[in-house]
């Protein structure tokens, strides 16, 4: 994807959304494992579980109940394991990753219809395939298909659908030639085809689809799925949760000296921290703040991530940052707390502790994306955007001052500002995070 966005700006612009979502997830689950192994996460997890079983056993009744906890569940998570990665293979490379077997996928109830449905689902169906068609680009979708089929015929098991997709590949000449027939066969590529066939009589909408490559293949793999992963799934699923619940409720009795939080998921909450930078590893620190003097640093003329509009060149060059500057005539960017964050967080309030808005969380970096499992507040960080940064960009960049008169600024004293540029490693304001209702 990157590859093509890079050669034309109309495929950037149809893509970029995309593109972002898919390495966000990717950058974090790379984090998070480099983080969980540098960290030595799951050699503290082993210590505290070999602590658990120690209290246990010199306890009689908590031995009774709770000796099999830590057996039974290790005995579950390795019956899981190979279907959780099939499950894995499956949604990544055949549903999530690519188009056109996504929206087979979005056709199955079209198929399944009766007489008495298929007309809502026809308009239904039309209406989502003429938003998806809008931006897509098939030539994109086929370069990924040939990667997503890859992966999935050289690593899912060759009896849940891998040796399937392997000859099929295979007689063609390869996954690429796979993508290819599936694209040049398949109505699904091409819109006036595909929306031509919605117009046709229920029977030949019936007979179409079901002969389509896409479709056929999407089917067949889901078949397997759903009828050797799925319901191992199931069966092992509701077992792990139940003795979860069973552990978590042993530990609060276990540790009594230690403080236990709630599940926060899906509520609305609170997370307070201090903006703090952090040593990552040896010989490296980083700083609590960026400047405008860094995104410069990074400016590439022409690239599409790190381009700057000549504006905001000719403002940093004569630095015209008006009320926003620092006191040494810095506008600051970024600041990293110790608030811990997940999906979801993004666009969040952070707030000092007077209430005053100082500027909005975006990010976590790199090496605290394992926070959710591993939360180390040594190194793990937030990232929010300054509060004068966006102001100074509404501002002075977009021209839009007037939208300051709605709002209340209150500027930082001298004598704080001088404290907070003494004191890097403990700065005096903490912040705290709300989420949004964002996916």
């Amino acid at each position: 994807m990157d590859g093509f966005m890079r050669k034309d700006p109309a495929v950037k612009i149809a893509y970029s959304s995309r593109y972002a979502g898919i390495a966000n997830a990717w950058k974090k689950w790379l984090g998070e494992m480099q983080g969980l192994k540098t960290y030595g996460a799951l050699e503290k997890k082993r210590a505290y579980e070999a602590e658990f079983t120690r209290r246990i056993q010199q306890n009689p009744d908590w031995n009774i109940r709770w000796k099999n906890l830590l057996p039974r569940l290790n005995q579950l998570y390795t019956e899981i394991e190979p279907y959780a990665l099939a499950r894995d293979y499956y949604l990544e490379t055949m549903v999530r990753n690519n188009q056109i077997l996504a929206q087979a996928a979005n056709l199955q109830p079209l198929v399944e219809a009766n007489e008495g449905t298929i007309e809502n689902r026809r308009k239904n169906i039309a209406e989502n395939l003429e938003y998806f068609y809008k931006d897509y680009r098939p030539e994109v979708d086929e370069a990924v298909l040939a990667a997503m089929l890859e992966m999935y015929g050289e690593n899912m098991k060759p009896e849940w659908g891998g040796a399937d997709v392997k000859a099929m590949a295979k007689d063609l000449g390869g996954y690429a030639d796979f993508a290819k027939a599936i694209f040049e066969g398949s109505v699904l590529a091409n819109r006036e085809k595909m929306m031509a066939v919605l117009a046709r009589k229920p029977d030949e909408i019936f007979n179409d689809l079901t002969n389509d490559i896409a479709y056929n293949l999407w089917e067949s793999l889901q078949g397997y799925y759903v009828g050797k992963v799925q319901p191992k799934l199931q069966e092992l699923q509701p077992q792990i949760n139940l003795l979860q619940r069973q552990y978590m409720a042993a530990q609060i009795q276990v540790f009594k000296e230690k403080r236990f939080f709630p599940d926060a998921n899906s509520t609305l909450r609170l997370t307070y921290g201090k903006v703090r930078g952090y040593s990552p590893r040896d010989a490296v620190q980083y700083e609590y703040q960026t400047d405008l003097d860094g995104v410069m640093e990074k400016y590439i003329p022409g690239d599409y991530e790190f381009d700057v509009p000549q504006k905001l060149i000719e403002l940093w060059k004569s630095k015209d940052y008006g009320q926003y500057a620092t006191a040494d005539g810095r506008l600051p960017v970024a600041s990293i707390g110790t608030n811990h964050t997940t999906g979801g967080n993004s666009g969040s309030p952070a707030i000092d502790a007077n209430g005053n808005l100082v500027g909005l969380n975006f990010d976590r970096v790199w090496e605290g994306t394992m926070s959710d499992l591993n939360y180390d507040p040594a190194i793990c960080r937030n990232i929010m955007v300054d509060a004068r940064y966006i102001l100074f960009i509404v501002d002075k960049f977009g021209g839009a001052g007037y939208l300051l008169d709605e709002m209340k600024l209150v500027k930082r004293e001298e004598e704080a500002e001088k404290v907070i540029a003494q004191q890097h490693q403990s700065p005096i304001h903490q912040f705290t995070n709300s989420p949004v209702t964002n996916p």
